[in-house]
């Protein structure tokens, strides 16, 4: 991978740990994960709960990896999983300030790779907040649905990756995380087309309770002023309107009045 993203200040390089595993496996630890993410997924899911499943996975294929964070809604970000909840503060300070490897590899939509104590100059709430934290090095990855024009394809989030080593993350970790990321899109599509259905279905079910209540209405009124339906209807709309009332609220009233006590 030739496009993860560090900041000048680094000069380009880290140093490598000596007790870092082999690629192999590095590879088969990724496979892993992955396997155990898509296994987990379900199409009927809540947005958050996938994250946080992303998020406690995303762990496990990386070495170095201590803590994962998923930020989304990129305009209005906000942290919606932590495999640990304490992290989320290095996230929020780069949220209030407006900068910060998670911001930046959402601008520029490339992995972003920052040394704690090395970026005092150009995020220094994040760096403050990190080594408080007792975090070394940050990895933040974009999230992004895909589209069969780059232009045309849609951030929705990072991966933000945190190591206690200053040492932690290399080019074929950025590789397994964009992996993940893939994962990542495909599960938010999911989840959105999920809530959006059970949306429709809630809407359609209100709909269709009011529906019953508003022609139980329209009966009270064409047994009490023996009217036609469209009338009955028209009395219950014109109630409606002087009330400020929902339709719904005035047929339900009508209903409750006439009850058994």
């Amino acid at each position: 991978m030739d496009d993860l993203t560090i900041p000048p200040s680094q000069d380009g390089a880290h140093t490598a740990d000596t007790d870092r595993q082999d690629p192999v496996e590095r590879l088969d630890d990724a496979t892993s994960a992955l396997t155990m993410l898509r296994d987990g997924f379900s199409g009927e899911e809540p947005l958050d709960s996938v994250l946080q499943r992303l998020s406690e996975t995303a762990t496990r294929a990386i070495q170095d990896a201590d803590a994962v964070t998923v930020t989304v809604n990129p305009r209005q970000p906000r942290t919606a999983a932590a495999s640990v909840a304490e992290l989320i503060e290095i996230d929020e300070k780069q949220y209030s300030s407006n900068r910060g490897p998670c911001l930046e590899a959402a601008r520029t939509l490339r992995a972003v790779r920052a040394v704690v104590g090395e970026n005092r100059d150009n995020w220094p709430e994040f760096d403050a907040s990190a080594e408080q934290h007792g975090v070394r090095a940050y990895l933040s990855v974009p999230i992004v649905l895909p589209a069969a024009d780059h232009s045309d394809a849609k951030h929705v989030g990072s991966l933000n990756i945190y190591s206690y080593k200053p040492s932690a993350f290399d080019p074929f970790d950025e590789g397994v995380m964009r992996l993940f990321t893939t994962a990542a899109s495909a599960a938010i599509d999911n989840a959105h087309r999920w809530q959006r259905s059970r949306d429709h279905i809630a809407h359609l079910e209100t709909a269709l309770v009011s529906r019953a209540v508003i022609d139980q209405a329209k009966g009270v009124l064409m047994a009490v002023h023996s009217c036609t339906a469209d009338q009955a209807f028209a009395m219950l709309v014109q109630d409606s309107q002087k009330r400020n009332v929902k339709l719904r609220e005035v047929a339900q009233g009508l209903i409750d009045s006439v009850a058994p006590r």
